[in-house]
């Protein structure tokens, strides 16, 4: 018997689309390595490398990479809904909608709340013994901070079902309605300063992302073999990045893809017409890949890799901040010299830092991996008005924990999400308590049904 890694890899279906499954891990991967070279941690605190040289931030164009992710998640979730659609009971009215979330939620959620239970019972020891200060006081604020990517996965997932029935219905018309809604906050936002409706391109920039992976699964995308097949994605890519440069060029919109300290305006928090730009010329430069990236998939150790990278990647990418921040903290106890960020000392010492935050990353991978495996299939019907919340309480209780951390438990610290003060405890109590309620309402009910 081979290793279980050999054995799901050898047991592939031909009809698998191979390359969504690299571009899920590649995405994840490049999140990760961004994050590790941006972080200027000197002996005051945490920086960004990308304000230190502001040079440096054309790379954003390349490293962020987010909306890849949320576009092959589109990809895969309409997939999985219209399989369960097919699989429901001739003439059942139960609706399919718990169980959808349950089914692709679960390798999402359980390592997520592992994680943020762990962090949490570890932040509360540390500030019960007094510590909390210098390095520790950020790294309990900063470690929940990519959580936020969490919460609009969420969002994606919870909207599958209507967004799909539109575009079932309209095709590109909705994306593109989508994508004009998004330009229109940002007109309001920037010509009439309109207060707080720039907030709402959270739902439209990325749910517009997430359409073109709807795009994708009915082949509207056009890529495969054959020069023809290429001219959407070309015109997608050439189309976006165009765009993207011009918007920067002339328009309000900073240089940078990814958020900078102390900005007046950013791409990404909240999300602007020029990231849905630079998400577009992203997804047609991956499209444009499709074909040689399926030959390479086609060599069994190529993808047994891709394999193995998928069953731990979400692990990996809530621990990675983990990682880094303890092997600055290990160099801070051991009197290891901290250069300054972008100098020749810095830039030497990156790849040994980088190694070892890899090595960190993997041991805690093999500590929580468990916790990412699939659990048993789910039924195909269950109580989509209880799945609905709570997936709800799980969106507001992570994106509020990614916005407040773990600092300053002791004395309340608070964040506003969407205007309301959180606190720690109770967004965690709010993500568990939605994690609790979407695996209850996805079981199905009545007999017959498998566990």
């Amino acid at each position: 018997m081979g290793s279980p890694v050999r054995v799901l890899a050898e047991a592939t279906p031909v009809t698998r689309d191979r390359y969504v499954d690299l571009l899920r891990v590649a995405s994840l991967a490049a999140v990760v390595l961004g994050h590790w070279l941006m972080a200027a941690v000197t002996p005051d605190g945490v920086g960004n490398l990308l304000a230190v040289v502001p040079a440096l931030q054309p790379l954003t164009w390349l490293l962020q990479v987010m909306p890849v992710f949320f576009f092959v998640g589109g990809f895969a979730h309409a997939l999985s809904y219209r399989s369960l659609l097919r699989k429901r009971p001739e003439g059942s009215t139960d609706s399919v909608y718990a169980a959808f979330l349950r089914a692709r939620l679960q390798r999402l959620l359980r390592p997520t709340m592992v994680f943020v239970l762990v962090w949490g019972a570890a932040a509360l020891l540390i500030q019960l013994l007094g510590g909390g200060g210098g390095l520790t006081g950020v790294t309990l604020r900063l470690v929940t901070q990519p959580l936020w990517f969490i919460g609009i996965y969420l969002a994606m997932v919870a909207f599958t079902p209507p967004l799909l029935r539109l575009h079932e219905r309209y095709g590109r018309g909705a994306f593109a309605g989508l994508a004009g809604a998004a330009a229109a906050v940002d007109v309001l936002r920037f010509a009439a300063g309109v207060p707080y409706v720039e907030f709402l391109n959270f739902a439209f920039v990325w749910l517009a992302v997430h359409q073109l992976g709807f795009l994708r699964a009915d082949g509207r995308l056009g890529a495969g073999p054959g020069l023809h097949a290429l001219r959407r994605p070309a015109l997608l890519a050439g189309g976006g990045l165009i765009t993207a440069v011009t918007l920067v060029a002339f328009g309000p919109y900073p240089l940078s893809m990814v958020g900078m300290p102390g900005e007046k305006v950013s791409n990404m928090a909240p999300p602007t017409l020029a990231l849905l730009c630079h998400g577009l010329w992203l997804v047609g430069a991956v499209e444009l890949l499709r074909t040689p990236a399926a030959r390479l998939l086609a060599r069994p150790r190529a993808w047994r890799t891709v394999v193995a990278a998928n069953g731990v990647a979400m692990t990996a990418f809530l621990w990675h901040l983990t990682a880094m921040l303890g092997v600055y903290g290990a160099m801070l106890a051991l009197d290891v010299p901290l250069p300054e960020p972008a100098t020749a000392a810095w830039w030497a010492q990156t790849p040994l830092r980088l190694a070892v935050a890899a090595a960190l990353t993997a041991v805690l991978v093999a500590t929580f991996r468990t916790f990412e495996r699939p659990a048993p299939t789910a039924a195909v019907q269950g109580h989509g008005p209880l799945a609905a919340l709570g997936a709800t309480l799980c969106l507001l209780g992570v994106l509020g924990l990614s916005m407040v951390g773990f600092a300053g438990l002791l004395e309340g610290r608070t964040a506003l999400l969407i205007a309301i003060p959180v606190t720690a405890p109770a967004a965690v109590a709010m993500t568990l308590c939605g994690w609790l309620l979407v695996e209850r309402a996805g079981r199905g009910r009545g007999r017959g049904q498998r566990p």
